[in-house]
């Protein structure tokens, strides 16, 4: 731990540095910042746990809004009999619990087939909770009795977003990301180097999925009600997805850098053309296959090694 923390000194000190200035906003900026900001945090929480797993394996989940809405529904339930910061708890608890189960179930599937069932799985939950609110609870509306401020759900998802991208460097450079690649690279050959694939796969499926459930609870703070529409919408599934290709799914900050432009688009998109954001979603994702296949970060990673390159020509020659 003390080499890796040596190793990487400058890109800690960065991410502190920007925790700090971020963590400092609140006291100077407008609600209409706050609010913004924190929806940010969200997508970058969601997009770096998406491509914890996805991007280094390489099983492609579709699953982000089936785990978000858990998230959301855990809190509703929940935060009318214990503390608020229990029930966050909580949402995160149940999310990984749930990942563990379906991951046992459906991590031997891949290619296009586990696609289709993580896609599946949002609308085979969100059809379960409306059957379940309609015909047990007699409504299909949830309230949220909270009188928790923007700005306390501002510190809640930017502690969640650190943690998901500190997190994310942090296995990348263990034995567990290693393996996590191996998986991605070849799987047969991974599990017969010795990794015991069904259990790097699920837990770290798990491990998304409980910070997925974490950001959707915090969020439904936002909400004075929730109903399974708002708590599971496809949306998040394709913008999570979307960021994390537009950053670059191979970098553990790549989904850092695509989710942060992809939410002013999404931001102006959504003012703009409320009624077709879905199609610019889905041009937008066009684009980013097209013509940048492996994101943001690789091409801010040559162009920042070439940069370096130059200064140290120029201090040689000088």
């Amino acid at each position: 731990m003390p080499e890796l923390i040596d190793k990487n000194r400058g890109t800690l000190t960065a991410f502190a540095a920007a925790a700090v200035i971020l963590a400092l906003v609140p006291a100077m900026a407008s609600g209409y910042i706050i609010s913004f900001l924190l929806l940010m945090f969200a997508n970058v929480a969601l997009a770096t746990a998406w491509s914890f797993f996805s991007g280094a394996t390489r099983y492609i989940s579709l699953a982000t809004a089936a785990f978000f809405g858990i998230g959301i529904y855990t809190l509703a339930i929940t935060h009318v009999h214990i503390p608020i910061g229990f029930a966050l708890l909580a949402a995160a608890a149940i999310g990984f619990l749930v990942a563990v189960v379906v991951g046992l179930s459906t991590l031997r599937l891949r290619g296009v087939y586990f696609v289709v069932f993580t896609f599946g799985l949002t609308e085979l939950v969100h059809q379960v909770i409306n059957t379940w609110e309609i015909k047990i609870n007699k409504t299909a509306t949830r309230y949220i009795f909270s009188d928790v401020s923007n700005v306390t759900i501002y510190y809640t998802l930017l502690a969640v977003a650190l943690i998901a991208v500190i997190g994310s460097w942090y296995v990348s450079q263990s034995r567990l990301g290693y393996a996590l690649r191996s998986i991605g690279e070849d799987e047969t050959v991974a599990r017969h180097t010795g990794i015991n694939t069904t259990h790097v796969k699920v837990l770290c499926f798990a491990l998304s999925a409980s910070v997925m459930a974490l950001v959707g609870a915090a969020l439904a703070l936002r909400y004075p009600y929730i109903d399974a529409s708002i708590a599971f919408n496809n949306s998040w599934s394709f913008q999570v997805l979307i960021a994390a290709l537009l950053g670059g799914a191979s970098r553990f900050w790549g989904p850092m850098v695509g989710a942060i432009p992809l939410v002013l688009l999404s931001e102006f998109l959504a003012g703009t053309f409320p009624h077709h954001f879905s199609i610019a979603l889905g041009l937008c994702f066009i684009v980013i296959v097209y013509f940048i296949p492996g994101g943001i970060a690789p091409l801010i990673e040559r162009y920042w090694y070439s940069l370096r390159a130059r200064w140290r020509e120029r201090a040689f020659a000088s």
